[in-house]
């Protein structure tokens, strides 16, 4: 081999943390620097040895090119153990410009499984994805009869990091931060009692030690975040990384105001204060939790009641720290975006819904339609927290299931909406349509004119070269198919789908400025959306011999979504009953080629994904998943299942981890 080619190979390996027994190192100035953007000016490095000395660097270097996945076949029944386990089969080709280009194979590589006893980096253990009340005192499962801490099968959100000066003992190479949020646990440890939603989501900051010659990462300390500041946290689905360097959460399904007294709400209440004494608010929950990583490994949260009372997922802080875009996982939803005041700061601002235009259609033949945006009010975080903690739903609005017109005594001053699927009637309080605005933010978005038609809008991303936003359908159903009145669906959203497409879809959303909103007044922004059109879609089957009733070749429910600038792809992960096997996909946005990058175990969702394109000169893909063997197929259950609770403690451990490039295959052209 050729000089020039080693350190094409060299180079090459640093797109994805290798597996540790690759023989190499490169100084973070690598390859990355050259990526994307359309610079093919040379790049050129300085390699390092294993124990850290230089050595003479090699006299070539070639820049990078561009790069593309291989598509790895969905697994089957002709090898059920690779349907019960991650299986990654795909393979990264990287080309240079000088016609060199290196293919390897990715494989995935966990931190641990949730019931894992971790370090806790004080000399002791500590239980992943374990649960803790506001006292941060474990909250314990009697289900089996020996009471055991209660710990998560579903982690999700996951953002990876550096803080400048980290010191963490333990750590030999580079210190980098994890940030995992655990969703919700399915059933006690029993598997008897349903346990969606009944206790407070755990959040986590992982230590991990970055080989600097190899990327490989190794937890050193597992760190469990106190969240009583936030009152606790109510199901932390998907997560983004700020461009401070801040990890986004999420509280996804907020709590109706209008019936606290559930028996879920009442559990949570119990299972987060260790009493049922202390009653239930639903206005502290739907909000947006902001965790602060410190150089020890610990970290602070603080939650920010400005964005809006929605169904929070995974959202989008654009390049300029002040703009938020957000999707809505829930029927009659819609497309929000906020306005800080100030740059990196999400604690004042203005909220917007958009208004879908005429033409909008998920056929992504068709052009699309135009968005304009209706501003809900401008308010602090202090001031809808305050609101939260003095209001109750009745003190706010009116509500009625029926038509006040058609009562014995006609009341005509009540307002038509469609909330969650179904319709009421709404008549807001004299003058607390700002505390509406933040706090019933689903029921005032529809009286101020918002198109509250989208069905599970989950996650979104930006593509900053393109100027173009992502987000996920993670099924296109009820409140947007036309006429689907029984579900939700109204002529106002102007989102008239003539046919549901259970399989979902991910739309594009052209960004720009100098827009201003219904009223007229400027939209203070360069990264407004300001037209969307679909971009894939899944396709519906009848069902196969696996049970897929979405088609296995094309994505399937999309749900976490983030986009690489360096690789120009689009990674789309799934949350889907539709496949057997949900999938992890990469779509490269100028090729349009879709490849299946790696199957989660039958029954789980593929969550936590976070595209890192440089981390001290290592680019990596974030993945986790959920639920394992949870619903699986009849059509695989008895050969699968099985094997699925084997692997992943009777279906209720769930991993935390990341693709990375396997050394066993390396081939190099030239």
């Amino acid at each position: 081999m050729s000089e020039k080619l080693d350190a094409t190979r060299r180079k090459a390996l640093k797109f994805l943390a290798g597996a540790p027994m690759l023989p190499l190192g490169l100084a973070s100035t690598s390859l990355l620097a050259g990526c994307g953007g359309g610079d093919d000016a040379p790049a050129t490095t300085t390699p390092t040895s294993p124990g850290g000395g230089t050595t003479t660097p090699p006299a070539t270097t070639v820049a990078f090119k561009d790069a593309s996945f291989t598509s790895m076949p969905a697994p089957s029944l002709a090898n059920p153990a690779e349907m019960a386990t991650t299986t990654v089969g795909s393979s990264m080709k990287v080309n240079f410009v000088d016609g060199s280009s290196q293919t390897y194979k990715l494989s995935y590589q966990p931190f641990f499984m949730t019931g894992d006893m971790v370090s806790d980096g004080k000399g002791g253990q500590i239980l992943a994805g374990g649960y803790f009340d506001i006292n941060n005192q474990p909250i314990m499962d009697a289900s089996t009869g020996t009471p055991a801490q209660f710990y998560s099968d579903s982690p999700d959100g996951t953002s990876l990091l550096k803080i400048d000066g980290a010191k963490v003992d333990g750590v030999k190479g580079n210190t980098v931060f994890a940030v995992v949020q655990f969703e919700y646990t399915t059933t006690d440890q029993a598997k008897l009692v349903s346990m969606y939603g009944k206790l407070p989501s755990p959040i986590a900051i992982l230590t991990l030690d970055q080989d600097p010659a190899t990327g490989k990462l190794k937890l050193v300390k597992y760190h469990n975040v106190d969240t009583s500041s936030a009152n606790g946290l109510w199901i932390t689905c998907g997560a983004s990384l700020s461009p401070w360097n801040t990890h986004l959460s999420s509280e996804e399904y907020e709590p109706d105001a209008a019936n606290p007294g559930t028996a879920q709400n009442l559990a949570f209440a119990k299972n987060l204060y260790g009493t049922a004494s202390i009653p239930f608010n639903p206005y502290l929950y739907g909000h947006l939790p902001e965790v602060t990583v410190n150089a020890d490994g610990t970290g602070s949260i603080r939650k920010h009641y400005c964005l809006g009372r929605i169904s929070h997922e995974l959202v989008q802080v654009m390049p300029d720290n002040r703009t938020v875009l957000m999707g809505d996982d829930a029927t009659n939803s819609g497309l929000f975006m906020f306005v800080a005041d100030k740059e990196k700061d999400l604690s004042a601002g203005t909220l917007y819904v958009a208004k879908v235009g005429t033409g909008f259609s998920v056929n992504p033949a068709d052009p699309g339609a135009d968005l304009t945006w209706v501003k809900l009010g401008h308010a602090t975080s202090a001031q809808v927290e305050g609101w939260a903690k003095s209001h109750t739903f009745a003190d706010i609005m009116e509500l009625s299931a029926t038509d006040p017109a058609l009562n014995a005594t006609p009341d005509t001053t009540f307002t038509k909406i469609n909330y969650s699927g179904a319709t009421q009637w709404i008549k807001i309080k004299p003058g607390k349509e700002l505390v509406a605005a933040f706090l019933e933010t689903h029921r005032y978005a529809f009286v101020a004119g918002g198109s509250m038609g989208f069905t599970k809008m989950e996650g979104t991303t930006v593509n900053i070269r393109d100027k173009v936003a992502y987000s996920a359908l993670q099924n296109i159903v009820d409140s947007m198919v036309l006429n689907n009145t029984a579900k939700g669906w109204n002529a106002q959203s102007n989102i008239n789908v003539p046919a549901a497409i259970n399989a979902g879809g991910v739309m594009q959303h052209k960004l720009g400025g100098g827009q201003k909103d219904t009223s007229g007044a400027a939209i203070n922004s360069e990264w407004v959306p300001i037209h969307t059109q679909a971009l894939i879609v899944g396709k519906d089957i009848a069902a196969d011999a696996l049970g897929n009733t979405a088609d296995p070749s094309t994505i399937g429910n999309p749900d976490n979504l983030k986009f690489s600038e360096k690789l120009r792809t689009l990674f789309i992960g799934e949350d889907s009953s539709n496949h057997t096997n949900n999938f992890l996909w990469a779509y490269n946005v100028d090729t349009k080629q879709l490849s299946r990058l790696m199957s989660v175990p039958a029954g789980g969702e593929s969550t936590g994904l976070h595209a890192v394109d440089e981390l001290n000169g290592w680019t990596y893909i974030m993945s986790n998943f959920q639920h394992a063997g949870d619903g699986i197929k009849a059509a695989v259950k008895t050969q699968v299942e099985p094997l699925v609770f084997a692997n992943y403690r009777n279906g209720l451990g769930a991993s935390v981890g990341y693709l990375t490039a396997d050394a066993t295959s390396i081939k190099i052209t030239k």
